[in-house]
């Protein structure tokens, strides 16, 4: 698969040609992140790219967004709690200063990160952290993939 995906992710996502798509939910996607140099960050993708912030969205849509980011990161929460026993919490952020349509990040934070970060925003990170092949996501991921997805249906229920 190219990855002609990336330069739409929500219609592609709509097609059904996002790689990165964990589960659909109900205003928008799941997905787990191109880089996971804090393992298992994931985005919640709004489900119409003409959307920019949520004030855009209807009150009935964009309490299903914030459900539904809500809901992601306890998967995250969930899946990373049980997979590394690192794991600290989680940090939502809804921030779009760079891609121009709705998304939320959802950053797992865990005890072995380096001590002048752990505390600090993740975009503090060097840049190379998010550009650096070893970080990128791939089949090493699947387990971890796996269980968000597992946690995300078990939410669903």
């Amino acid at each position: 698969m190219s990855d002609d995906w990336r330069k739409d992710r929500i219609g592609s996502a709509l097609r059904g040609e996002n790689p990165t798509v964990l589960r659909r939910l109900e205003a928008g996607f799941a997905v787990i992140g191109d880089v996971q140099f804090l393992p298992g960050y994931s985005v919640l993708l709004v489900d119409d790219a003409a959307v920019q912030r949520l004030s855009e969205l209807p009150r009935g849509k964009r309490l299903a967004f914030l459900t539904d980011m809500d809901r992601l990161g306890e998967a995250v929460e969930r899946a990373c709690k049980r997979l590394d026993p690192g794991f600290r919490r989680v940090n939502l952020e809804i921030l779009g200063n760079t891609d121009p349509f709705l998304h939320a990040h959802v950053w797992p934070r865990f005890e072995w990160e380096p001590t002048d970060l752990v505390g600090r925003p993740v975009w503090l990170y060097p840049r190379e952290r998010w550009s650096d092949k070893r970080y990128a996501l791939g089949p090493r991921h699947d387990v971890l993939r796996e269980a968000i997805g597992e946690e995300l249906d078990q939410l669903a229920s």
